[in-house]
């Protein structure tokens, strides 16, 4: 009997709990489906304390990273936001070590929501291209011109794999136990999470701007637009803060991004409230409110007329789903991994 692949995943400040539950759900059911004990995985964090999720959970880990094996077929790392200049001494001595470790193996680097910015350091994106939120696509294009920045939820280039949704970590984990174990199992996994595992690009590209096509003004538009998404600002508003006029506005992203302004600011409010839906405990008025709809009517037609259903609809339909994919990571310190 062959030895289980060994996957390790690396829980950074603040990740997706949803990233982390979707990528562990789909290996235990590939495992399960192998007949058990062909996939091992363990948590990690910096220092081995509990991991803070962005939605508020502790989950415990089985070590800090300066103490994980070498002998690792892939690193996971799960990040809500790319490293900051002052990390660079924690990557290059404690990350990067690891990274070249398994790249040396011909394992797999997968980042999930910002976690592929972590790999940059390394060499490991150049000429490959990389799935990011859409906020942080600027960040990683300056940190690594040489990555490519897709405009799709989840990239599988070679040895380096990402998502940056929750919906694409699940369709890049289709994908990857695909090539790996083949289609029957990909389709049984598929199968047990049902319409969850239809949503993660749908042949729809997401609204990142091209790392070679970039435009200050763009940038600067998209940092105002993230960081009022409880108070949006108008379309002129924004345009006059970053000095140009509504019309060039729409320009800059009818050629970047394929959309206008007000829609693509729409879709990134929608898009915070239905993690807030999934992850978080408030309200649905609470939620609606804190993304900038002025009621609990309004947040519920835009939210259904962009996703098909309304934000009660969501949680009730995700409550049960969400409590098997999640339970499993609450608060239980698994067996160390020898």
């Amino acid at each position: 009997m062959s030895a289980p692949r060994r996957i390790a995943f690396l829980l950074l400040e603040r990740y997706s709990l949803l990233c982390l539950a979707y990528a562990r759900e789909a290996l235990r059911a590939a495992d399960q489906w192998l007949g058990g004990r062909s996939i091992e995985s363990l948590l990690l964090s910096r220092e081995g304390r509990p991991a803070l999720s962005a939605s508020g959970e502790a989950l415990h880990v089985h070590a800090a990273l300066g103490a994980a094996p070498p002998a690792l077929d892939a690193l996971v790392v799960v990040a809500e936001q790319p490293p900051e200049a002052g990390e660079h001494d924690f990557i290059d001595a404690q990350l990067n070590p690891l990274v070249h470790a398994v790249l040396r193996r011909q394992g797999r680097l997968i980042g999930l929501g910002c976690g592929v910015a972590w790999f940059a350091r390394s060499g490991a994106l150049d000429g490959r291209r990389v799935a990011v939120p859409a906020l942080h696509a600027p960040a990683l294009a300056s940190l690594r011109p040489a990555a490519i920045v897709s405009r799709r939820s989840h990239e599988m280039d070679a040895a380096l794999l990402s998502a940056s949704t929750g919906a694409g970590t699940l369709a890049l984990m289709l994908a990857w136990i695909e090539s790996e174990h083949g289609e029957a199992c990909a389709r049984a996994i598929k199968r047990q999470f049902g319409s969850e595992a239809g949503s993660g690009d749908s042949g729809k590209a997401a609204a990142v701007p091209s790392s070679g096509l970039r435009s200050s003004k763009l940038e600067e538009a998209l940092s105002l637009m993230s960081a009022n998404l409880g108070e949006p600002l108008s379309t002129e508003d924004i345009a006059g803060l970053v000095g140009v006029s509504r019309r060039q506005l729409e320009r800059l992203f009818k050629q970047h991004l394929d959309t206008l302004p007000a829609r693509w600011y729409l879709e990134q409010r929608l898009e915070r409230a239905r993690r807030l839906l999934i992850e978080g405990s408030q309200s649905i008025l609470q939620i609606g409110l804190s993304c900038g709809f002025t009621s609990g009517a309004h947040f519920s037609n835009a939210y259904r007329q962009h996703y098909g259903h309304t934000p009660r609809e969501e949680r009730s339909a995700r409550a049960e789903a969400w409590r098997a994919l999640a339970e499993p990571l609450r608060g239980r310190k698994e067996p160390s991994t020898p």
